[in-house]
């Protein structure tokens, strides 16, 4: 009997009632073998470019997209955007394939255990929070996917040996609990970190979904964030370990309210702006707004503000012919004086050597 068919019978075999879920059992031996097996039960198609898969799904299980990528260091980096009509249970057996599962949910939520654990024992991966998971040799991980919710869900995976070969050689560097998870390549232990909420990781995983250009660069540009993700997923869990990370008494639902700010403050950095403004229209204090400014982007409002408004104004200087002045009232500065001399401070230039360079050298 095939997996696909195998499948299928278990499928077509859950119940249809009230309980009704549909449970998936994954035994690839690859990210790509997993989507394949993944797309033999949802339906849809697999569209490759670049070496970069999408699994395109519009069926009665679900729709969106689900792509992969692999690359030569041991990384692969696999990504849902999709909703389920019905309760998915993905059981992962970990006797092939079983790599450091680096995830990051940034829409929806999910949830898993290890296949030792209880049916109760079931640990949720919320929105903005990340997590580090992997199984031991012959193991399970069951993963656990709502219905009728929209899920955004970053994963990059790592095959241990080819990774340290590649890429790790200062893997030492590394505190002591993840350092004895990548050098398991015997994968004789499971490993599971839920991490604190990380808003930096949804701008960073946002630019990667966001990522337009085409061809071998679009790849090359992928590939440079998602080592860039997956530093910051290591990062994190290192100064959490060691109890580095700033303690914070906001909300998740605040939490996204300064990302929302944030955000505003990125598309329209000319506005007026004020900290006594912005939280009459958050309906946060002045107090919550500084503390997320400062957990989420290191800088108080003020800060955040001039730090945008500058590098919007250090954009329209490479891909503008405004002059400087009209780039100085098109960011809201008001002063010309000032605006150089912190764009100096800041990119050791002044705006007029800077366009100098952009500009390159005239040729007479």
């Amino acid at each position: 009997m095939t997996i696909g068919m195998r499948l299928y019978l278990m499928t077509d075999n859950i119940s249809k009632g009230k309980d009704q879920m549909t449970k998936i059992i994954v035994d690839a031996n690859s990210t790509e073998g997993t989507v394949r097996q993944i797309q033999n039960v949802i339906g849809g198609q697999i569209q490759e470019r670049w070496g970069e898969y999408t699994l395109q799904v519009d069926s009665e299980l679900a729709k969106g997209s689900i792509r992969f990528i692999t690359f030569d260091w041991g990384v692969g980096l696999l990504e849902y955007d999709i909703t389920f009509f019905d309760d998915i249970i993905l059981v992962m057996d970990a006797s092939q394939y079983n790599p450091i599962h680096f995830s990051y949910c940034l829409e929806g939520e999910c949830g898993h255990r290890f296949g030792y654990q209880p049916e109760t024992d079931i640990n949720t991966l919320e929105q903005f929070q990340s997590v580090i998971i992997t199984s031991r040799e012959g193991g399970y991980n069951y993963g656990y996917f709502p219905k009728n919710k929209k899920l955004a869900i970053n994963v990059i995976q790592i095959t241990r040996k080819q990774f340290l070969k590649k890429r790790l050689n200062n893997v030492d560097e590394l505190n002591r609990k993840l350092y004895e998870v990548f050098l398991d390549t015997d994968h004789e232990s499971a490993f599971a970190y839920y991490g604190t909420y990380n808003l930096k990781l949804a701008d960073k995983i946002g630019a990667l979904r966001k990522v337009r250009t085409k061809g071998m660069i679009r790849i090359m540009q992928i590939e440079g964030l998602v080592y860039e993700i997956l530093s910051m997923h290591i990062l994190q869990h290192d100064k959490e370990v060691k109890n580095k990370m700033p303690s914070s008494s906001l909300l998740k639902r605040e939490l996204r309210v300064v990302r929302n700010l944030a955000k505003k403050i990125v598309k329209d950095p000319s506005i007026d702006y004020s900290l006594e403004m912005l939280s009459i229209e958050s309906g946060l204090s002045q107090a919550k707004l500084q503390e997320g400014f400062k957990l989420l982007y290191a800088r108080t409002v003020t800060e955040y503000i001039r730090h945008i408004r500058l590098e919007a104004a250090r954009d329209y200087i490479r891909t503008t012919d405004m002059n400087i002045s009209q780039i100085v009232y098109t960011i809201g500065f008001s002063s010309r004086s000032y605006f150089s001399k912190i764009f100096k401070r800041k990119y050791g230039l002044s705006p007029s050597d800077f366009q100098s360079h952009a500009l390159g050298p005239v040729e007479i």
